[in-house]
């Protein structure tokens, strides 16, 4: 498929972070969107070939800041479902996967206008009251990055199609077409992203397959906002189907499945591992090999030189740690501090976390809220109870936690005396932030200890102001971090500016927001039409003298 370039979407720009300033139009539209939500609890159905099943087997849909907040319920599907899905997706996968790329993109670039618009109360909301997100985390994921996404993802596929082979050969034509894959793409998302559980069964979806889409259950209020925007933008039904539930019910029939075409996938790395597994035993039922493509954990770092501006390193610290309340991937979890500087940073840190404010997040005055769950409360709090008890760790700040009315961990920053303490290496997902103090001297040791104590590398961050200090210290650390700062927090990476993914433990690094992405969902036929094809069996060399 060649495309002139004046056939492309405008190339698109970042979509603008809103602030929600006191009397702003957006602080009213979203304030009228919380109160219509808490008035009326919705009743989320599984979504199969467009129509809506509810089976009566519910979960609850509740407040993390406010565990007694029942905002609706959601229809968990069983494995009759899973073979509904199943073949409304191959339905749906003929016409659409050869519809004319422009109007699959339409469909996106739709979806994107009516986000940044008319839903984009409502997705904030639902992602405020459903995953605790304060406003300003919600406008950032829920609206602006998931705009950026399907208006970012429509120009790179576009820019995927036009690469072809040269057209230089005398008497023939080289292209290549960029197919769908054979079968359906199981998008599995996590709470934490609103914009990640739009991206994922979208992406493949943008270039002609079809998805179904397993939603965390812990995010069911904005996933049914997200399937009804995408609907109203015109997505034929059965192209991305929903299926709430359990995911030994939905994930393990589906992975198996001979239709399975590939795994798009945001989580925890064990299930990850074990979705890789089970592909691996079954590989041999498979009509095509699947792609996997999986964005996992991560232990993410901050590297601080001796000479590094403190002020600015202590705002990323405590930014980087402890917004959403350190529930995202890229979160600041574990940080090397040269002794020299630790007199000087210690109090501005202490300082720092002492000034925030944790709530509700309806609540504007609040930095923090809660996380998202009891299994999340309780494994993060045994972190912190580990640190307390033991002694090669001090907690210098924060270290209570309550809930009694939602899932509230205060922002807790350890110090510790080992830089393979437990905290230092294993993933925690939570406001926890573990600081490890180095000699100055032992500068290549400690970013070997970086380097190596952690099983991922997903993103990191080095502070220093010397250019020949950070070139060393980025190159040492290269392998470290798939998203890799230079004085600057190790989160908040933006579409368009700084594709998202990591490697080893954190992932297979496809750099979701990106072409490199996109290409997974593609399988290329490479086509050589001759124009002037010989008739004869002879070659020059065979004839005589």
């Amino acid at each position: 498929m060649s495309l002139n370039s004046m056939t492309r979407p405008p190339a698109p720009k970042n979509e603008t972070v809103l602030m929600y300033a006191p009397g702003s139009p957006e602080k009213i539209a979203l304030k009228k969107a919380l109160d219509d939500m808490l008035a009326n609890p919705v009743d989320v159905p599984i979504v199969i070939g467009g129509k809506e099943l509810r089976t009566g087997k519910t979960g609850t849909i509740r407040s993390p800041h406010d565990h007694s907040l029942v905002l609706g319920t959601f229809h968990q599907a069983s494995a009759e479902h899973v073979d509904m899905a199943v073949a409304a997706s191959k339905k749906a996968w003929l016409a659409w996967s050869e519809l004319p790329w422009e109007d699959r993109a339409a469909v996106f670039i739709k979806a994107a206008e009516l986000l940044a618009t008319t839903y984009r109360p409502i997705l904030n909301a639902a992602t405020m009251l459903g995953q605790s997100k304060t406003c300003f985390q919600a406008e950032i994921d829920a609206t602006c990055e998931l705009v950026d996404f399907w208006r970012f993802n429509a120009w790179y596929m576009t820019a995927l199609y036009q690469g072809q082979p040269d057209f230089s050969v005398d008497g023939a034509w080289n292209r290549v077409e960029y197919r769908p894959l054979e079968g359906f793409v199981l998008a599995i998302t996590p709470f934490n992203f609103t914009s990640i559980a739009g991206n994922l069964p979208t992406a493949p979806a943008m270039m002609g397959n079809v998805s179904i889409w397993k939603p965390a259950s812990s995010s069911m209020l904005s996933a049914w906002y997200l399937m009804k925007l995408l609907r109203e933008a015109g997505l034929p039904d059965g192209v991305i189907n929903m299926l709430p539930g359990a995911g030994r019910v939905i994930g393990e029939p589906l992975v198996k499945h001979p239709d399975l075409a590939g795994i798009h996938f945001t989580g925890s790395t064990g299930t990850f591992h074990h979705m890789w597994k089970t592909v691996g035993e079954n590989i041999h039922r498979y009509k095509a090999y699947p792609r996997l493509v999986g964005e996992t954990g991560g232990k993410d770092f901050i590297f601080a030189h001796p000479r590094c501006d403190v002020d600015a390193l202590a705002a990323a610290a405590v930014r980087g740690a402890f917004e959403y309340q350190g529930q995202k991937c890229s979160a600041a979890s574990r940080m090397y501090v040269p002794k020299s500087i630790w007199p000087e940073l210690k109090p501005k840190i202490v300082d720092f976390v002492a000034s925030i404010k944790m709530g509700n997040p309806l609540d504007f005055t609040n930095f923090m809220a809660a996380v998202i769950d009891e299994n999340a409360f309780n494994s993060i709090t045994e972190y912190i109870d580990y640190a307390k008890a033991s002694p090669e760790a001090t907690i210098l700040a924060g270290g209570e936690y309550d809930k009694s009315k939602g899932w509230f961990i205060q922002p807790t920053v350890v110090v510790t005396t080992n830089p393979k303490f437990r905290l230092m290496a294993e993933e925690i997902f939570g406001p926890v932030l573990t600081l490890y103090v180095y000699e100055d001297e032992k500068l290549d040791e400690t970013l070997t200890l970086c380097d190596t104590t952690s099983p991922y590398a997903l993103t990191g961050a080095i502070f220093a102001r010397d250019r020949h200090a950070l070139s060393y210290m980025e190159k040492r650390l290269r392998h470290a971090a798939g998203n890799f700062y230079l004085n600057d927090k190790p989160t908040g990476a933006v579409v368009g500016q700084q594709p998202f993914g990591g490697g080893r433990a954190s992932g297979t690094n496809d750099k979701a927001g990106s072409m490199l992405n996109l290409m997974r969902w593609t399988s290329v036929r490479t086509m050589k039409e001759n124009f002037i094809p010989p008739k004869s069996i002879r070659y020059p060399h065979m004839d005589e003298e």
